[in-house]
Order: C-alpha cells, then sequence, then structure tokens
C-alpha cells in the first residue's frame, strides 16, 4: 500500500464528537464517554476510507501561546474561560468533555496511535510542520479553516474537512479553496488577517470582507505587496482601501505571525513518533478490550481493531 500520512486536527474532532453524540452514553460511574467513542469512530472510518497507512494525532500543548498573545492580545480571548494573572489560561470546556480528554489520550495509547504535541505551540502548528515536510502525500484532519493554508495539491497535501458532519466530508484541495474564497492556498493566511475570524478573535481590517481581501490578494499577490502598494502613490490603490489599511496598521504589522501556521518544529520523525499504523495486540489489546467493556464503549472499540488489523 502506498504510504499516506493523516494528521488528526485532535481537538476539533473530539469537541465534534462530543457535540455530535448524547451525553447520556456513559459509564457505569456516570462518567460520559461519548467523545471517547465518537473520536474512535471517526478514527476508524478515516484511516479505513482514505487509506492512511501513517497516523498522527496532533495535540494541543498550548491552546493559546503567549508568544501568539503578546503579538496579538485579543487571540482566543473570547475562549478563555477565567483571567488568573499570572496563570496559565484555560479554555472553556465542558466538564463533561475535560473528563474524557484523559480517557482519550490513554486509549490512543493502547490503540498504538502517535500523539504528537509541541511546548508553546498548538496542534496546527504540529500540523503544519509534518505537512510541510512529509515525503508522500498527507491528509489533514479538521473542522476549522485556518488549515487551509497548508493545502498543496504539487506536495499532495490536502484537508479532509469535517465541517459538515463526517456524513458529509469534503477533500479541500487547491481548486476547492479557490472556489470557496478565490485565493490560493498559498494565500489563505493574509486572507484570514485581512477579512478576520471571530472564531480566533481576529478582527481583520474594518471595511475589508471576503470579496474585498480576495480580490486585493489577486490584484498584489500578498499582505506585503498590498502593504507596499499602500504606501506607493502610483500603485493604482483607492484611497478608501488606503485609509482602511492605515487604520489598522498596529493590527497588520503583528497578526500575520499569528495567524500563519508553524512549519519549522523540532517534532519527531514518524518513525520516533511510531505513526505507522499497524494491529494492536498482546497486553495492550487485552487492555483496551477490558476497557471497553468497563467505560461502556460499545462497539467502537471493536471498529477501531478491526481498521487496526487492515495494516497487518
Amino acid at each position: 500500500m502506498p504510504q499516506r500520512l493523516m494528521l488528526l486536527d485532535t481537538a476539533s474532532l473530539y469537541f465534534r464528537a462530543f457535540y455530535g453524540l448524547p451525553d447520556t452514553i456513559r459509564r457505569d460511574d456516570g462518567t460520559p464517554v461519548n467523545a471517547v467513542r465518537g473520536l474512535l469512530d471517526m478514527i476508524a472510518r478515516l484511516t479505513t476510507d482514505y487509506h492512511a497507512t501513517h497516523l498522527i494525532a496532533c495535540w494541543d500543548d498550548d491552546w493559546r501561546p503567549q508568544w501568539r498573545v503578546e503579538r496579538l492580545p485579543g487571540y482566543k480571548l473570547h475562549r478563555v474561560a477565567e483571567a488568573v494573572a499570572g496563570a496559565p489560561d484555560v479554555e472553556v470546556v465542558p466538564d463533561a468533555l475535560t473528563a474524557q480528554i484523559p480517557m482519550i489520550r490513554r486509549v490512543l495509547g493502547l490503540a498504538g496511535i502517535a500523539v504528537v504535541g509541541a511546548a508553546e505551540h498548538e496542534a496546527d502548528d504540529v500540523v503544519g510542520t509534518y505537512a510541510s515536510h512529509a515525503g508522500h502525500p498527507v491528509d489533514v484532519v479538521t473542522g476549522d479553516r485556518d488549515l487551509f493554508q497548508v493545502v498543496d495539491d504539487a506536495r499532495q497535501v490536502r484537508v479532509i474537512y469535517t465541517a459538515r458532519g463526517m456524513r458529509n466530508l469534503e477533500v479541500v484541495t487547491d481548486a476547492v479553496i479557490v472556489g470557496k474564497c478565490r485565493v490560493l492556498p498559498e494565500q489563505y493566511a493574509d486572507y484570514a488577517t485581512l477579512r478576520g475570524d471571530s472564531s480566533d478573535g481576529l478582527p481583520g481590517v474594518a471595511g475589508i470582507g471576503d470579496k474585498t481581501a480576495a480580490s486585493l490578494l489577486a490584484e498584489y499577490g500578498t499582505l506585503g505587496g498590498l502593504l507596499t502598494a499602500a504606501t506607493d502613490a502610483g500603485s493604482g490603490l483607492s484611497s478608501s482601501v488606503r485609509a482602511k489599511l492605515e487604520a489598522a496598521a498596529d493590527y497588520l504589522s503583528a497578526a500575520p505571525d499569528v495567524v500563519k501556521v508553524v512549519r519549522d518544529l523540532n517534532l519527531p520523525t514518524l518513525e520516533e513518533a511510531g505513526a505507522q499504523l499497524q494491529p494492536v495486540a498482546g497486553d495492550a489489546r487485552a487492555e483496551l478490550e477490558a476497557l471497553a467493556s468497563e467505560w461502556k464503549l460499545g462497539s467502537s472499540v471493536k471498529r477501531l481493531l478491526e481498521a487496526l488489523e487492515l495494516h497487518r
């Protein structure tokens, strides 16, 4: 089987699982297991349908890195549960999901699924690094448009987009992004900077929406090219757009580094991470099967084990 790496934006998927299945699915002690079950079912289906040979569950070791906040204080601020001076920011996560995250880590570990995060960085940065340096095709599974910026037909990097649910998965390529946004994948971060993104607390440039952002990038190529044109009286840029860019000068000097995913983290190789999929055997399989019963995971563990058996 040709090698194909699948990168999971793990939090995006377990949040989707949590809200997609009723939290009445519980262990005997009352702890919900809907996110655990949903995530395992997603992994079983995704790896089978898209013929993954290697898999990494990319993890948010820091969901709101301080270096991004220093550049843009409003970054993800609306997701902070409660600001505590001198303490790390805590993300708003339902208690019923918080209780399941250690369970997810344990089950993934027993199934031999690699989990990789990086200090002071988000899962997006882990995805960006692996996607930029993989030597074979890559599928990035996410419900967030931020990762459209890593799509690259020439390098066979695409996004499996989950925003419309697991029954309506969309394979996002260069052409799809052009069709959706009228920009190339390599322009997507600049596009998001200009138009803003309320889900990440990015205000964008006041008065510049999707269509204007796309048309400006079509004409000037990059945000840098646009800002250069704004200082050139002979560039033909309208006075209205010049004024909007000037008013947003502080934001535009900080936001690009916040929006662009990091692509050069020092991460384990696929071999070091244990990314190659393989059947689960021995004590790990016995423990996983025991947890399937103890934690009321139903047939989700069985489906995952069957999917991994295909890699014998």
